[in-house]
């Protein structure tokens, strides 16, 4: 098997579904809906195209570091 477009949306008889996140001749990740990132020899991984759309994912959101009392205090 060939590297994988990212973005792909996969099926994989283990994993289920999932999204590619990177891919290559050698290794290829994937971002499956239940058991996470995992990653696979890309010549030995058997996927197939899944049906639909894949899930929409909450984004990393970062919280501003609250003021410590000390730099408060520096003002």
């Amino acid at each position: 098997m060939k590297a994988l477009a990212e973005g792909q949306y996969v099926r994989h008889f283990q994993y289920g579904n999932g999204v590619v996140t990177e891919s290559n001749d050698e290794r290829t990740s994937i971002d499956f809906d239940l058991h996470g990132l995992k990653k696979f020899v890309t010549s030995m991984m058997v996927v197939e195209p899944a049906a639909g759309t894949p899930p929409k994912r909450p984004g990393n959101r970062r919280r501003k570091k609250a003021a410590s009392p000390k730099s408060a205090a520096a003002r």
